[in-house]
């Protein structure tokens, strides 16, 4: 049956949707039980559907009672991705009216077990595989996409997916999940994104040997025509979607920092796994300091984990404590790496370029223990990606240090987890702030409430991204970060703060991203890369552009 123009809403007044079986069979347009009689009646789906008319809330009700029916979390992933390939409308309403219920299962860290499972849970496709094999042809593939109107993009080579490692064509579901909280965190419209997979191998052994892996069955790529298939990428991307933000996810550590550098400054990009973790540390970082009533420059950040988060922390950090006065030098000094080998000094032979900036003068130390017993940090990171490494002895000498240690646990997804809340607060008799990357549920010690926070990065990416669309920034620097942190602490309440949280509840999760995408606008305005006349009241403008998952009337 033909396509049709049908008045949509006041932004889009005229959109060309198809009818019939098609139009149920499209998850942008379709509506379900939704569609009124007049509409059934004017876009040919008399008979088509049942002839009971549902609403969107009745709707909701349906799919929470079948969601929780599901024996595992890993079913209710894939109801849940099977929703949204029906109804996408649908979708986002069930999930931002169960935040804090659902965004584990499409995010961390369920969404970790669903790329290890990729492809025996595949089922329709979404978003874009691009191949070594699509090499000189990378423009003409974009444009088989389904518009030209993409404003955000997030790639992955799937080689460090979470702390899971290489997962090569599986990590698929992470760009998917990432963007399904752009839209539901932050408003981005979900016709506006676009996840896509580089697949340029893999090195993984299982991975090789499975029957069922949907990606290519080579080897990883290195090296110069690694390059060449990256530029061409990132060149296609100008040429078809030339006002896009590039997030890079889940990169390895050799090609993280490199590409970051080699890009932020010719495109619009940025890497969540530096930028965005970092964003969200320090904004924990901030909140906590209102607990302890100390200083960030004051602090001496210990990381476990020599990587691209560790790093990415410590240059936010650097920069943060600058404000406050600190000269460079002095700020970098207050940042030390523990890694595979021990603690991070100049003393050691064939460190990785992004860790000599935080190789300082001091003995070299074997080990965790001994890294914190000789520096006294303030402040414990895990960045590992290596589970139970926080051990009793690890955070016991973090209490005997601090009357108030704060502990990060911030390694993806729950089972990497450097140690568990309930082991910080035990350890310390109460008196750890902790903050994990995945969820932990509230918990009682000694008669007392504790909310563990949840450090994950969907606090901050999404707000940026919202920020960065909205304003039309040319490039992302790293004051937009800050901004984004700050905004992110000054959300947490004193009641918040009260439980020992240090990040504001998820169920406030759509305005704490209007306040950062507010923030980094304005950052992006002050600093002249902002594209779009600058409104003159500009949170409302941002809460204007955010999608709201609502059915839209076609007649």
């Amino acid at each position: 049956m033909a396509h049709k123009f049908i008045r949509v809403d006041k932004k889009f007044p005229l959109r060309r949707i198809p009818t019939g079986e098609e139009l149920l069979n499209d998850p942008a347009f379709n509506k379900g039980t939704a569609f009124t009689c007049e509409e059934r009646d004017a876009l040919g789906l008399r008979g088509l559907l049942p002839p009971q008319v549902c609403d969107i809330k009745q709707q909701v009700s349906r799919v929470m009672e079948n969601y929780r029916r599901k024996p595992d979390e890993l079913e209710k992933f894939v109801f849940l991705a099977s929703l949204r390939d029906r109804n996408e409308t649908l979708f986002y309403r069930v999930v931002m009216d169960n935040i804090v219920e659902l965004m584990p299962i499409i995010y961390t860290p369920v969404v970790g077990q669903a790329c290890q499972q990729y492809g025996l849970i595949f089922r329709r496709p979404r978003g874009m595989f691009l191949t070594i094999k699509d090499k000189g042809h990378m423009a003409d593939i974009l444009r088989n996409w389904r518009t030209t109107e993409t404003r955000v993009i997030v790639v992955t080579d799937g080689e460090r997916i979470l702390g899971l490692g290489d997962l090569g064509a599986n990590g698929m579901g992470i760009p998917i999940g990432k963007l399904a909280l752009y839209t539901a965190c932050a408003g981005v419209d979900p016709q506006l994104c676009l996840p896509i997979t580089i697949d340029v191998g893999t090195n993984n052994e299982m991975l090789l040997d499975d029957p069922h892996y949907i990606g290519i069955r080579e080897r990883r790529l290195r090296g110069p025509e690694y390059d060449e298939i990256i530029e061409e990428f990132v060149q296609a991307v100008q040429e078809v979607f030339p006002t896009c933000l590039i997030q890079f996810e889940d990169f390895a550590n050799l090609n993280a920092f490199r590409l970051l550098n080699k890009y932020r400054d010719r495109v619009c990009t940025f890497n969540d796994d530096i930028q965005g973790t970092a964003g969200v540390t320090l904004a924990g970082i901030y909140s906590a300091m209102r607990i302890t009533g100390g200083k960030l420059k004051d602090q001496k950040i210990l990381f476990l984990g020599g990587g691209a988060a560790g790093v990415g922390i410590s240059d936010l950090i650097v920069s943060a404590m600058k404000v406050e006065g600190l000269s460079e030098e002095d700020a970098k000094r207050r940042c030390w790496l523990v890694d595979s080998k021990g603690l991070v000094v100049k003393s050691r032979e064939g460190l990785q370029d992004h860790k000599l900036a935080y190789a300082h003068d001091h003995e070299f130390l074997p080990d965790l223990l001994s890294a914190i017993k000789g520096l006294k940090p303030t402040i414990l990171c895990g960045v590992s990606g290596q589970p139970g490494t926080f051990t009793e002895d690890i955070v016991k000498a973090m209490g005997e240090i601090n009357e108030r240690p704060l502990i990060f646990a911030l390694s993806n997804p729950t089972s990497k987890a450097e140690c568990m809340a309930k082991q910080a607060y035990q350890w310390t008799d109460g008196r750890a702030i902790y903050a994990s990357g995945s969820p932990f549920d509230p918990l009682e010690y000694k008669g007392k409430r504790y909310v563990p926070g949840q450090g994950n990065n969907a606090y901050v990416f999404p707000g940026v991204g919202l920020g960065i669309v909205a304003c039309g920034a040319k490039h992302v620097t790293n004051k937009m970060f800050f901004a984004a942190a700050k905004a992110l602490a000054h959300q947490v309440s004193e009641d918040d703060l009260a439980t020992g949280c240090i990040y504001p509840p998820l169920t406030k999760i759509r305005d704490v991203s209007g306040d950062i995408a507010k923030a980094v606008a304005e950052e992006a305005y002050d600093s002249g890369l902002a594209t779009v006349p600058r409104p003159d009241d500009l949170l409302e403008y941002i809460m204007d552009q955010m999608y709201q998952p609502e059915y839209p009337h076609y007649v």
